[in-house]
């Protein structure tokens, strides 16, 4: 019996440092105020968020999901980005994804992919699903236009995240990471921002799969990175800069692709290509009341957060694109 228990006990901690346990510390305490550099990256992504989220109908086949298309592609552009499309049919409409690339200097064949899917599901404005990932996409892309980096860094606007597209051929991600794996492109990482903009202080604000609860915080304060056992060494780089450089509070995952969650956005369809990639989540219907309704709008993003998660979020793309260098 004894040897029972102790062979658990191992095999739990072992299971909880391979998946759960991650590397440098959460950060913890009152954050600084936003500087004036960091006060305009809010005011664009409230900018954007309100662009994108003006239509209670949602980015959906139904509903402003070509003004959105557009308003991205002008934004891209503006901020120096020579702006590629990636249409595909399904049925008898047109669907684009929108891609800009920062080619690296030194190893540009290693490509380091951040996205977000601009469609909203049907009947909702997707303020926080997906507006806020798409305005962070956009911010970074802003930020790093230029720069000289050893990797490239890719940009990408999925459509079709959502029902009824979600998992089937007509995803966007998924024709974009069929077309890589087609042309053997060496994607060395993905990123998905994916709902990133709620934040809740209270207990109980902060809910999980089953038994993942024993695990984590259950105040809803953090942003998380989720990534499924192939991605373990992309995630735990990942999160470890992350920490470096964050004013706010963080929690990584390494799970199975079964539990309930993990694979809910565009980093799956890179999964479905053997690409390592991860989620980066406010983890979306597990802490966020109006997901998936009517209620997504602007108001219910807390822009002080989400700014501190999209300012980290750039610094580690940064480093890790810095890291081609021989």
């Amino acid at each position: 019996m004894l040897i029972a228990v102790a062979f658990t006990l191992i095999l739990v901690g072992g299971l909880w440092f391979y998946m759960i346990q991650m590397p440098n510390v959460s950060f913890q305490g009152k954050a600084p105020p936003l500087n004036p550099d960091e006060r305009e990256v809010l005011d664009n992504l409230k900018t954007h968020i309100a662009f994108l989220a003006n239509d209670l109908g949602g980015r959906n086949q139904d509903n402003s999901l070509t003004t959105s298309k557009n308003h991205i592609i002008e934004l891209f552009r503006s901020y120096g980005y020579q702006v590629s499309l990636q249409k595909y049919q399904v049925l008898d409409q047109t669907y684009t994804n929108i891609e800009v690339e920062l080619r690296g200097q030194k190893k540009p064949e290693e490509i380091i992919i951040i996205g977000a899917h601009y469609d909203s599901v049907v009947g909702s404005p997707g303020a926080n699903d997906n507006g806020s990932g798409v305005a962070g996409t956009l911010e970074i892309a802003r930020r790093l236009s230029g720069q000289a980096l050893s990797r490239t860094i890719r940009f990408v606007a999925f459509v079709n995240e959502e029902p009824p597209f979600f998992k089937t051929e007509a995803m966007g991600s998924l024709v974009y990471a069929n077309r890589s794996a087609e042309k053997g492109e060496k994607i060395v990482g993905m990123m998905t921002l994916e709902t990133i903009g709620y934040f809740r202080e209270e207990p109980g604000s902060q809910h999980y799969p089953a038994l993942i609860n024993f695990f984590y915080p259950d105040k809803g304060n953090f942003i998380a990175f989720v990534g499924n056992l192939s991605s373990r060494r992309l995630l735990r780089e990942a999160i470890d800069i992350f920490r470096k450089h964050a004013t706010i509070p963080s929690e990584g995952a390494v799970l199975p692709a079964w539990i309930q969650g993990v694979d809910w956005s565009d980093h799956w369809s890179f999964w479905e290509n053997g690409y390592p990639a991860i989620m980066i989540t406010d983890t979306a219907p597990y802490r966020y009341p109006y997901y998936h309704t009517a209620q997504d709008t602007p108001d219910k993003i807390d822009y002080k957060k989400m700014t501190r998660v999209v300012l980290s979020v750039q610094k580690m793309l940064e480093v890790l694109a810095s890291q081609g260098k021989p």
